[in-house]
């Protein structure tokens, strides 16, 4: 679990004083090597040396910023599978029969046939590491069959929350609620945006960002979430915000968790799996068909003087006709007639008899 304060500190700080400690054992070490190999003169020789190699290892590591430790894991058991194919091919006599066919027309046998034993392990293990990074869990399973794994902690793939349904103030209750599940992970780019947005000039932009940050400090808080930041600033700067989502989101293999329409549209249509806030909304609203009988507190008058006004928990307002009389009641109409506007659905009714 992270403290939401402290992830508002960029993670590039943490990563350079790892680089700085590691830069500075590699400069002890060859200094160390280098006054016992060649004396004091010789101590600048060690300090290059240590420079290159930690210069070099650091460069490595700055390239391989996008390679988590699920790629890793699973380039490793491509990369078993395919030495453990290149043993084989070696084992059936393929190398011995070279042997045979050409011990007395070629010279220095031994070393081509090293030579082609390096390049068959070397081709197959790399072709096996990137078949598994190209692959997805569930592929694994052809290898074990009826067998899978699963993860200790809360199931399904894990939920990317953008900045839209970070600040919608529905996320708590409807996580809370238990209809969505997942390990809930932010990017650090949008929880920077969030940040941004706390301190903005703009009351409402302003306003958008605290209430996020504060969702984020509930979920934190409530043992049931378990919620974690991605590194990752996406797969280039030049980017935009909706394409560094989708790619963080074919990254992780995660879904991803919004309120924004137009996102939705664009990551479906690059296959990623979308949950939006508003489609759930809409799902629950009740769907009110006529003759349907509704019982109905009744708060106020109408257009009309004959005419009393009632509200469903939803927010629909529901016009009663011939039903003045019955205010501050509550009581049983039967639906008429609806009609659609651009504020939402009214509906007419009567009074139930």
């Amino acid at each position: 679990m992270h403290n939401v304060s402290m992830l508002k500190k960029p993670a590039l700080g943490s990563v350079n004083i790892a680089r700085l400690l590691y830069l500075l054992v590699c400069e002890f070490a060859g200094t160390g090597i280098a006054l016992h190999a060649g004396g004091v003169e010789k101590v600048w020789v060690g300090l290059a040396i240590g420079l290159i190699i930690a210069g070099f290892f650091i460069l490595v590591e700055s390239l391989m910023k996008q390679f988590t430790i699920r790629g890793f894991s699973n380039a490793t058991v491509g990369l078993l599978i395919g030495m453990f194919c290149a043993w084989l091919l070696s084992r059936v006599g393929v190398f011995s029969l070279i042997e045979i066919i050409f011990n007395d027309s070629l010279e220095n046998l031994d070393t081509i046939i090293l030579g082609l034993n390096v390049a068959l392990y070397s081709s197959l293990g790399f072709l096996g590491a990137v078949l598994s990074l190209r692959s997805v869990g569930d592929d694994f399973s052809l290898l074990i069959p009826y067998v899978r794994f699963h993860r200790e902690s809360t199931p399904g793939p894990p939920l990317l929350l953008d900045i839209y349904v970070i600040t919608d103030s529905r996320l708590f209750s409807v996580l809370k609620a238990g209809f969505i599940e997942g390990n809930l992970v932010i990017p650090r780019f949008v929880l920077e945006e969030l940040h941004t947005m706390a301190n903005s000039p703009s009351s409402s932009r302003r306003a958008s960002g605290i209430r996020g940050l504060e969702t984020l400090e509930n979920l934190q808080s409530n043992d049931s979430f378990r919620i974690s930041i991605y590194d990752s600033d996406g797969s280039s700067d030049a980017d935009t915000h909706d394409a560094r989502l989708m790619h963080t989101c074919k990254l992780l293999s995660a879904r991803l968790l919004t309120t924004d329409e137009n996102l939705t549209k664009a990551a479906r249509l690059q296959g990623v799996i979308v949950l939006n806030i508003n489609y759930l909304n809409q799902a629950l609203k009740p769907k009110i068909a006529v003759g349907e009988r509704i019982r109905l507190p009744l708060v106020r008058t109408g257009k009309d003087e004959h005419q009393a006004v009632g509200y469903l928990p939803d927010g629909a307002m529901i016009v009663v006709n011939n039903a003045v009389n019955k205010i501050s009641t509550t009581q049983d109409v039967t639906v008429i007639s609806t009609l659609e506007t651009d504020a939402g659905m009214m509906v007419f009714a009567e009074l139930f008899e």
